[in-house]
């Protein structure tokens, strides 16, 4: 499970062939970069992160301090191009396909997520900079590719989470800028001693509270002004919790703090669009990262240690047990169709960036798919480590613990599974009218025509699913109604999608032919646990509350 896995996955991944071939790339430079990039993440990143989770984050004399380490492995993955990969080359990157910037990203991730946060909305921020405010851009995306300077994506307020119309965080105009006060939180680095600068991407009102949405504007809100002074900005806290102890989640209290308009007035959120797009992604990134490493360390572990056999004989090797290798079979062949997911995810949005509508509209069908199941699926592939260890993975001596506890987060932030059940239901089926579902449809019964290993049952799995499509298309049920059965829609999109992935798996090696034949042994039970919760009994959701 390392980047020989995902060098074998991309290379069967529709639509990369000509991505590589674009930008004059061969399959052993794809694969030394990979390569790359796991060994990075190996030497420099894993080391760091054990000892980050121990040390934490701390306030001193009003400023937040990192941990041993963070600024100087920062620096360098900056220096490398590490940061920014897919960034034009005119601002800094160096013009590579998102799905390569992706890719790479997962030896990363893996080994630090948590110091891996400010990677994500930094790079994140340098494209919205690009697309909303050129001339911005022109002075900032060189330094956050380079990691000179940092961003971070302030939305959350404590009376406004998922509900962003809720924010109160007020905009004035005074003329050549503007002027935000109110507070932030959960702003992940909202504060660190890492870069020379940080810029806050804030969302901010401008209109009336009644106009919800429609009336937040974007904002580039800089910790540290041109003349080298102070903004107004405070940080008042810093979240402990349950897992990303490497990472500072802060409460910011903006108090008149100079800032830039991005975009235009009232139309904050899709001009943030294309950072939340890239953050989501991410996501899916962090959780098949996690996986990864959750599953070779488990198999480590498996061949590693002694246990049982015969009591007149030495004891053989745990991975000897069938119970055992059933476990690694799971672990691994999760592990391996979440990498499968982000590469898919990553190759849709480089081909819609492009001009391709069709790329477009299954990009649409795959984000929530792959922000959510890349988080459930990190926390199942290492709370399976953690019993393949046994004993010793609960313990804070081997990582498998840590894997768990940082996973954890991913379901939430970026919006919950309730919030991509809602979407993937609501805009990506009965507000487009099944656009974005037809067009994933047809690309994958073209990709399952040229008859991979498991495509009939793949064919009969996609089929059942657009039927359960189509019944919700047709029902007649209340919205109410409707959002109760999303969870299942999703899980079933889910499904469909993962048996599809799977005949991908039995194409890169006889292990992940062996994963395919696994995962889609149970293609059918979990498709059919979703379609028994999209028939949930609106009753029931009543009763509950």
């Amino acid at each position: 499970m390392d980047a020989g896995l995902i060098a074998g996955l991309l290379s069967v991944t529709p639509g990369w062939a000509g991505l590589e071939e674009t930008i004059g790339l061969e399959p052993d430079d794809t694969a030394m970069i990979l390569a790359e990039a796991w060994r990075l993440g190996e030497d420099l990143l894993d080391p760091m992160a054990a000892r980050a989770d121990e040390e934490g984050c701390r306030i001193e004399n009003g400023r937040l301090l990192t941990p041993e380490g963070y600024a100087e492995a920062f620096a360098r993955l900056g220096a490398d191009g590490w940061l920014a990969a897919d960034l034009p080359e005119s601002v800094g990157g160096q013009g590579l396909p998102t799905t390569l910037h992706a890719a790479a990203s997962l030896g990363f991730e893996g080994a630090a997520m948590p110091f891996m946060m400010l990677a994500g909305s930094t790079r994140a921020a340098a494209h919205c900079l690009l697309a909303a405010a050129p001339d911005l851009a022109e002075s900032w995306a060189p330094k956050l590719a380079s990691g000179e300077w940092a961003a971070t994506i302030c939305i959350s307020e404590p009376d406004a989470g998922s509900d962003v119309g809720r924010i109160r965080a007020k905009a004035e105009d005074r003329g050549d800028h503007w002027r935000i006060t109110g507070q932030k939180c959960w702003i992940s680095f909202g504060d660190q001693d890492m870069t020379s600068r940080i810029g806050h991407l804030c969302l901010a009102r401008t209109g009336a509270p009644q106009e919800g949405t429609r009336g937040l504007t974007l904002f580039l809100v800089p910790d540290v002004l041109d003349d080298g002074s102070r903004n107004a900005i405070r940080l008042e806290r810093i979240e402990e919790k349950l897992g990303l102890h490497g990472s500072p989640t802060c409460v910011l209290s903006f108090e008149g703090a100079e800032a830039q308009m991005l975009g235009e007035a009232g139309r904050g959120l899709p001009t943030l669009f294309r950072m939340i797009e890239l953050m989501r992604l991410q996501t899916g990134c962090q959780g098949a990262g996690i996986a990864l490493r959750s599953a070779a360390l488990a198999r480590r572990y498996a061949a590693e240690r002694l246990q049982g056999g015969r009591p007149d004989a030495p004891p053989v090797p745990i991975l000897a047990h069938p119970d055992v290798r059933r476990q690694l079979l799971d672990i691994e062949s999760r592990a391996a169709l979440l990498v499968a997911l982000v590469l898919e995810a990553a190759v849709a949005a480089d081909q819609a960036r492009a001009g391709d509508p069709a790329a477009e509209l299954r990009q649409a069908f795959l984000l929530p798919l792959a922000k959510n199941f890349g988080g459930e699926g990190a926390f199942e592939t290492a709370s399976g480590a953690v019993q393949v260890l046994g004993g010793a993975g609960y313990t804070r001596e081997w990582p498998a613990e840590r894997y768990l506890r940082d996973a954890r987060i991913i379901t939430i932030y970026e919006g919950t599974t309730g919030m991509q059940a809602q979407d993937f239901l609501v805009r990506r089926l009965l507000k487009d009218g099944g656009q974005s579902l037809g067009a994933f449809l047809q690309a994958a019964r073209a990709e399952l025509a040229e008859a991979p290993p498991g495509a009939e049952q793949a064919t009969a799995i996609l089929d059942r699913f657009e039927a359960l499509a189509r019944r919700l298309m047709a029902s007649d049920a209340s919205m109410a109604e409707r959002l109760g059965q999303a969870d299942g829609y999703l899980r079933a999109g889910y499904a469909a999608l993962t048996a599809l992935l799977a005949t991908r798996l039995a194409r890169v090696s006889d292990r992940g032919a062996a994963w395919a034949r696994y995962r889609l042994h149970f293609a059918d039970a979990e498709l059919y646990a979703a379609e028994t919760a999209c028939a949930l009994a609106p009753d029931l959701l009543a009763e509950a509350g």
